[in-house]
């Protein structure tokens, strides 16, 4: 008699191993439906935010500049809000609109400042393709490259840090030296967090679709008015 049976023990591990390709197979389809799911509130959400900026150019510019803080602040209230939200059905996409929505409504300053200058409109679409493009370029650099970014992390953390205390600093200098400084800072560091979170999306690191695509929505709209801003001080000065 054998030491053991030959015939079970290879069923065991053809039992085993489709066991193995029939998880491995849900888990791809599971993550595709993921990354589908955000890159559709994505662009809903950049859809919501365009809407946002054409009510605030066209009816409310004046109300949003004088309680531009009060924006800034329910902004900051209804991104607070959707982290508290993010599991709950209905109530997330609810305060992931509103949120971008309202993101939309406060660009209305600058995006009035930038239209208002000679071939203004031209600006905007400048801005609006460059980052288009750099966001599908530094996309496709998160899916091929070999390197793991999580790395970055921390680094992309600091840099963030610091380019929100120098915006804050320049409120009260009006530095446009140092305006300058941050946008082009603001615009490599978005770049980066495009590729930092897009390669987290594909490798599962989120746990649901509408954080996913807050992240991916707050790297485009930050290079977005960074890009606006370096376009609109340069044409300035022409």
């Amino acid at each position: 008699m054998s030491l053991y049976d030959r015939k079970s023990l290879n069923d065991h591990y053809t039992n085993n191993e489709s066991s193995f390709s029939s998880a491995t197979f849900s888990s791809d389809v599971a993550l595709i439906s993921f990354v589908k799911q955000t890159y559709q509130l994505f662009a809903a959400s950049l859809f919501a935010a365009s809407v946002g900026a054409y009510i605030g150019i066209t009816s409310f510019g004046g109300v949003v500049s004088q309680y531009y803080i009060g924006f800034v602040i329910l902004e900051l209230a209804l991104l607070f809000g959707l982290f508290f939200t993010k599991s709950k059905p209905g109530i997330n996409l609810f305060m992931l609109f509103a949120f971008t929505f309202v993101t939309g409504v406060t660009l209305t300053p600058i995006l009035s400042r930038v239209l208002g200058m000679p071939g203004g409109a031209m600006i905007v679409a400048q801005a609006f393709l460059l980052t288009t493009a750099i966001f599908g370029v530094m996309s496709i650099f998160a899916l091929r490259t070999t390197k793991d970014l999580a790395s970055m992390g921390k680094m992309l953390f600091i840099a963030l840090i610091v380019v929100v205390i120098g915006s804050i600093i320049n409120i009260f200098l009006g530095s446009p030296l140092l305006q300058v400084i941050i946008a082009g800072v603001g615009a490599i560091l978005f770049s980066l967090f495009i590729a930092y979170d897009t390669q987290n999306i594909v490798r599962g690191l989120y746990d649901s679709p509408v954080m996913a695509a807050v992240s991916l929505y707050l790297d485009f709209l930050n290079l977005f008015v960074s890009l606006l801003q370096l376009l609109g001080i340069f044409n300035s000065k022409e």
